[in-house]
């Protein structure tokens, strides 16, 4: 591995960096978007019996806030729960859009890595060309010696630069709809718990009258 490092002359450490900052952004992103973690099971059902039974206080719902990104919506919306339709909708949109923002943490920069780890093994390959034509300008053709310095730099740092890109650009991908999936997800536990608060405040307003 260090031969090879060498070999690929300086332009190794930032391609190197840039491997090591997406395997902890992949890491990280694996750990936080747990589905468990986004959606837990059974959220809607529990708050729903909460309400029902009347066991659902400001203590609860602050609990269920700090607790999963599904249950921050679920707080807002509860919190909104005397407004009409339209506005809760409106609130959990509000909140839906931060959550979904800290669900994309990172994800740019990975993206970016992608991007750039490419470029950077393109670079490695024009400054490996550029060594191959001095020494060509310099001892001519006949020292293949002179001239393997620089293949082997232009070579080992396009390989490297497309592997990491690679990876980068498939986890990116991956996360990119993993986000999608959950957020659809959310959007559709939410309105379930809009839906059932709605008719409940209607019910209670017939009833009231």
């Amino acid at each position: 591995m260090l031969e090879f490092v060498k070999a690929g002359g300086w332009l190794m450490f930032p391609i190197i960096a840039c491997s090591i900052i997406a395997l902890g952004i992949v890491a990280e992103r694996f750990w936080s978007l747990r589905r468990s973690k986004i959606i837990p099971q059974h959220l809607v059902a529990t708050v729903w019996h909460w309400i029902k039974e009347g066991q659902l206080d400001q203590a609860k719902v602050q609990a269920i806030s700090t607790e999963s990104a599904l249950g921050k919506i679920l707080a807002t919306g509860i919190m909104n729960s005397q407004s009409d339709r339209a506005r809760m909708k409106e609130s959990i949109e509000e909140v839906g859009r931060q959550v979904v923002h800290g669900m994309d943490r990172f994800l740019n920069t990975l993206g970016t890595i992608a991007a750039i780890s490419p470029l950077l093994g393109l670079l490695g390959t024009v400054v490996g060309m550029i060594k191959v034509f001095a020494a060509i300008t310099i001892v001519g053709v006949g020292n293949p010696g002179e001239l393997a310095g620089g293949i082997s730099q232009a070579l080992t740092t396009t390989a490297a630069g497309l592997t990491v890109a690679i990876i980068a650009y498939m986890f990116h991908r991956y996360f990119r709809g993993r986000v999608d999936e959950l957020v659809i997800e959310m959007e559709q536990q939410a309105i379930k718990l809009v839906d059932v608060m709605h008719s409940k405040n209607v019910q209670m307003q017939g009833s009231s009258k």
